[in-house]
């Protein structure tokens, strides 16, 4: 099981460098179908492998690509939530779970096919910042909903807090990648905090694929300021696609 953890490790840690966000979608599907791990400890543990490589990918950008305070209030707001997300998750079936998961990752995919430009929100100041007072309300509805998923299915939100970041509170993409991972470190930490009881897994399995997702952040983050944004958003919502297909496959036929 090692092998194939650094296998989809480095595939999962490569999509979160080069996107900067959504690569962390694809890590439960990873974990349960292609390493074997049981869905109930695949949660909690694409997590830790989310949480992982999501604070390593934003070192380059601590000091001039983060939005902070919009960071702390968007994660904030989610760390209430996870809590309530793994409560629901305790109470579901899995191939409920897994469907669930299949409709989201479906979602993700049409929404990165989408051309979407970051022209601003209504939070949008004309210098380019945000006048994040006016956006509290809608930073801590998107934090609140982002949590609660990522307590339910174990995502740290990225495909979501991307656009919501860039189109809905209006935040320059130039802060919005940073700003962006910061928050899935906070999701995730709370995640992991709403499922301590159920982080059953073999831990060196885990620390593999969080190893390789860990340095291959680092290795997609450099290649994807060479390569165009739109032709790898596209590339990753196929994929993202093709996953959803099969997570939805497997759900139905399986007993």
């Amino acid at each position: 099981m090692i092998l194939p953890a650094l296998a989809f490790g480095a595939v999962v840690g490569g999509l979160l460098g080069l996107v900067g966000g959504g690569g962390s979608i694809l890590a439960v599907p990873a974990l349960v179908y292609g390493v074997g791990v049981p869905l109930a400890a695949a949660i909690p543990g694409s997590l830790v492998v989310v949480g992982a490589s999501s604070a390593v990918a934003v070192l380059p950008r601590i000091r001039r690509g983060v939005h902070w305070r919009l960071a702390l209030i968007v994660g904030g707001a989610g760390t209430i939530t996870a809590y309530l997300g793994a409560a629901v998750n305790r109470m579901l079936d899995q191939k409920i779970l897994l469907l669930a998961f299949a409709a989201i990752m479906v979602a993700a995919g049409i929404r990165m096919l989408r051309r979407t430009e970051a022209v601003g929100g209504s939070c949008s100041l004309p210098e380019g910042g945000v006048n994040w007072r006016s956006c509290l309300p809608k930073a801590i509805l998107t934090g609140a909903v982002v949590g609660f998923l990522t307590g339910l299915l174990g995502v740290g939100g990225g495909f979501l807090i991307v656009p919501a970041l860039a189109l809905v509170l209006g935040l320059p993409m130039a802060l919005t990648v940073g700003t962006s991972l910061v928050i899935i470190v906070i999701n995730s930490l709370a995640g992991l905090g709403a499922h301590v009881g159920q982080m059953h897994f073999d831990w060196a399995v885990i620390g593999a694929f969080a190893a390789a997702a860990m340095a291959a952040s680092l290795a997609g983050g450099r290649l994807g300021r060479r390569l165009p944004e739109h032709a790898l958003k596209r590339g990753f919502a196929g994929l993202v696609l093709l996953v959803a297909v099969y997570v939805a496959f497997q759900a139905v036929t399986s007993r």
